[in-house]
């Protein structure tokens, strides 16, 4: 009995550390989009943010994995975070359902599992934020 316990506390030790080696995984992909968009952000100020934004060109938004949707438009960024960042990741394909050329955080953004094609899952934006380079003075 007790060679039957210390192989499984043994067996638990041994898996433990491969059960914690996800979530940083996870993390690590999460701080490697966070420092892209920051980079895409550097020297810009944000500003209020907005519900909806005219994005006439869809082809201009950008999905950063574990972050958000960005959208780029003559000078000003907007940036939309997800409300749960681990329902945006690289394996999954963003489907945007828009009504009219407004995109608002109220759309309805499906993703598709990108081996299975299969619905994974739903995204909920928050608000859109404006990111601006300051007026030269």
């Amino acid at each position: 009995m007790k060679s039957f316990l210390t192989l499984s506390a043994a067996a638990l030790a041994c898996a433990t550390p491969a059960l914690t080696a996800i979530p940083a995984s996870a993390q690590s992909a999460q701080e490697k989009s966070e420092a892209r968009l920051a980079k895409m952000l550097e020297g810009r100020v944000a500003g209020e943010p907005e519900a909806c934004i005219t994005a006439l060109n869809s082809s201009k938004i950008e999905v950063i994995d574990y972050v958000g949707v960005v959208y780029e438009s003559g000078d000003t960024i907007w940036v939309s975070r997800v409300r749960d960042p681990r329902s945006l990741s690289w394996s999954d394909v963003p489907v945007f359902d828009r009504y009219g050329s407004q995109l608002c955080k109220y759309d309805v953004i499906r993703t598709i599992d990108s081996s299975t094609h299969m619905y994974s899952g739903a995204v909920f934006l928050e608000d859109f934020v404006p990111y601006r380079k300051p007026d030269a003075e």
